[in-house]
C-alpha cells in the first residue's frame, strides 16, 4: 500500500484553516512537518512549524510525520513531542558518531514515536545498513535537502532499488519514504524502485483539487 504524506512547507500564514482541513478531506495520510534550523540547512521554519503542528493536534486527528532537518536532534524532539508525532526523522548526517545514531533512535521510540532515519544524496545507503534492524523507516532523500519545489535527482532511483532489495533479502520490515521532486510525473519511477510512502508538497498544494493528485500519487503501478 502506498501511503501520501503531504508537506505544509509552502502553506502561507492565515491559509491554514483551510488547507489543513482540505488536505484531511483528500485523504492525505500523515501532515509532513519538514523543521530547520538554519544551520544543518540554509532555511529557518523551526518555530513556523512548531506552531502549525500545535495547530493540526487541535483541528485534526491525522498523524504528523515530522522530519528534522537540524543538527541539535536531541534538542528538537524534546520541543516537538508535545505535539505527539506518529513518525520522526532525523538525518544521519547530523549525528558524530554511530553512539549517537543509536542514542537518538531510543530516545525517539522511548517517547512512543516511531523512527525513521533520513539520508542526504551523496551518503552511500550502505552506510545506514546496520541501523535498518532498529527503525521503522529509511527516507531517502531525492534532492538535497532544505528547500520546497526542487527536481527530483534521477540517480536516487537506484538507490531506493538497493535499499529495497537489502531489506527483502534481510526480511525487514520497513517503509522506504522518498523525499524531493515528487509528482505525478516521478511517482511511478520512485514506486517501481520500491518506495511505498510519498512526501509531496508543491504538487498537492499547487492543484486546484488535492484529492485527485493524492489519489493518483496511492496509486500502484500495474
Amino acid at each position: 500500500m502506498v501511503e501520501v504524506s503531504t508537506s505544509i512547507l509552502s502553506v502561507k500564514e492565515g491559509e491554514e484553516a483551510e488547507v489543513f482541513l482540505a488536505l484531511e478531506k483528500a485523504k492525505t495520510d500523515y501532515f509532513h512537518i519538514d523543521v530547520m534550523d538554519g544551520k544543518f540547512v540554509e532555511k529557518n521554519t523551526y518555530n513556523k512549524m512548531l506552531s502549525y503542528s500545535k495547530y493540526i493536534k487541535r483541528i485534526s486527528s491525522l498523524p504528523l510525520d515530522v522530519h528534522f532537518m537540524v543538527e541539535d536532534v536531541e534538542n528538537a524532539i524534546e520541543d516537538f513531542i508535545c505535539v505527539e508525532p506518529n513518525n520522526i526523522t532525523f538525518h544521519y548526517e547530523a549525528c558524530k558518531n554511530k553512539e549517537e545514531v543509536y542514542k537518538l533512535i531510543e530516545k525517539i521510540k522511548q517517547n512512543n514515536c516511531r523512527v525513521s532515519l533520513a539520508v542526504k544524496p551523496e551518503t552511500k545507503i550502505e552506510e545506514i545498513y546496520e541501523f535498518l534492524p532498529y527503525i521503522h523507516m529509511c527516507l531517502i532523500m531525492t534532492v538535497e535537502p532544505g528547500k520546497g519545489g526542487q527536481t527530483m535527482l534521477n540517480d536516487m532511483i537506484q538507490k531506493i532499488e538497493k535499499l529495497k532489495k537489502y531489506i527483502e533479502n534481510n526480511k525487514l520490515e520497513i517503509d522506504i519514504q522518498v523525499d524531493g521532486g515528487i509528482n505525478l510525473k516521478t511517482a511511478p519511477f520512485v514506486k517501481n524502485a520500491g518506495a511505498n510512502v510519498l512526501v509531496s508538497g508543491s504538487a498537492i498544494l499547487l492543484a486546484k483539487d488535492y484529492s485527485v493528485i493524492i489519489d493518483e500519487l496511492k496509486k500502484e503501478n500495474t
